[in-house]
């Protein structure tokens, strides 16, 4: 599998959701110009397909909407929580820059 197969792959099922086509492996083999045999038989292939296509089923139901925004916001929560504590190291280093500012680039390490 290369780097190149997965994006196609990518771009045509992107393309057939778009269209309100069922991303099938056939459509998906077609308009990604690869063989359907090599989206069975790869497992990161094969898995890109029917990873669109149970998303492309579960869209259509509230309770599909509503699993999806429970794993955007799961989603953005870990985003939100390394954020803090990226800022929080930030904070440290500034902390320890002006403090060796005003020793003069004396005082230890650490």
């Amino acid at each position: 599998m290369s780097a190149d197969h997965v994006t196609r792959v990518e771009r045509a099922c992107a393309e057939l959701t778009e269209a309100g086509m069922p991303v099938t492996f056939t459509a998906v083999a077609i308009r990604a110009h690869v063989g359907r045999a090599t989206l069975y038989r790869d497992p990161t292939l094969r898995a890109l397909v029917e990873e669109r296509r149970s998303r492309a089923r579960e869209a259509l139901t509230l309770s599909g909407l509503a699993t999806e925004i429970a794993q955007l916001r799961t989603s953005m929560e870990a985003v939100a929580d390394r954020v803090r504590r990226h800022e929080e190291i930030l904070r440290r280093l500034d902390s320890r820059e002006r403090r060796a500012r005003q020793t003069g680039g004396r005082g230890s390490a650490g």
